[in-house]
């Protein structure tokens, strides 16, 4: 992208680099690599897996289609705007929660879930949104932290927590009510959060966009690339 160079790099991530911008917000530059294992996609994968091609495009055409509808609800993101052929989104600063959470709201038993309760838990079996936070960590493989922990380690406040499961709650609700639009069901989807603004309201960051998801269609999983493309086509 002409220009990029001159920006100030801020962090270079698995699947986008993070440039400040002379006016104080930021730019999301979107790669085409995406977490996973031994080349399988994993959207809860601390490393990444493999490079699709398109990849990056697709995610940002994805995420500006959700933002702008969250924000046309009045749900507080970071989003300003994006540029499709750049891959790159501007975006609002925001201040994460300590080194970064992640915020999971599940509909179905999949996963890491299904990997942790399989005794109690069957493979699919509906969750009425039940929503996990875990620390960015990938050292400890991104450990699972409850209210209590978060209040008495200084990350959270019991009232920010309230307002994080809240908000993770309304916006994977309107994902899955778009995806269901397209006969898409959303298993379960990764989210994240930060305190943007003058007045560090908790807005949503980050990106929405099938590498965040599972989605399954006639029960079987869509691929990121493939989403998009059932999402956005007319």
């Amino acid at each position: 992208m002409e220009g990029i160079d001159l920006m100030e790099l801020i962090t270079k991530g698995k699947t986008k680099d993070v440039y400040k911008l002379e006016d104080g917000n930021y730019l999301l530059k979107f790669k085409d690599d995406v977490t996973g294992e031994d080349g399988v996609f994993d959207p809860g994968a601390n490393t990444v897996g493999l490079t699709i091609e398109g990849a990056g495009r697709a995610g940002l055409r994805l995420s500006k289609f959700f933002f702008e509808i969250l924000n046309e609800r009045g749900i507080p993101t970071h989003y300003i705007d994006s540029d499709i052929e750049n891959a790159t989104m501007t975006v609002k600063p925001a201040k994460v929660f300590g080194n970064g959470l992640e915020v999971i709201c599940r509909y179905r038993a999949v996963g890491s879930f299904i990997r942790r309760y399989g005794m109690y838990a069957k493979e699919g079996q509906p969750l009425d949104a039940f929503v996990e936070v875990t620390l960015k960590d990938d050292a400890r493989q991104d450990p699972p932290i409850n209210e209590d922990a978060l209040h008495m380690l200084g990350i959270l406040t019991r009232d920010e927590y309230k307002v994080l499961k809240e908000l993770t709650i309304d916006i994977s609700n309107i994902i899955k009510e778009e995806l269901a639009k397209k006969g898409i069901e959303l298993y379960d989807i990764k989210l994240e959060f930060g305190r943007v603004g003058e007045d560090n309201r908790i807005a949503l960051i980050d990106e929405i966009s099938g590498g965040n998801m599972r989605a399954y269609k006639y029960g079987e999983y869509i691929e990121p690339l493939e989403l998009a493309r059932l999402m956005l086509e007319e």
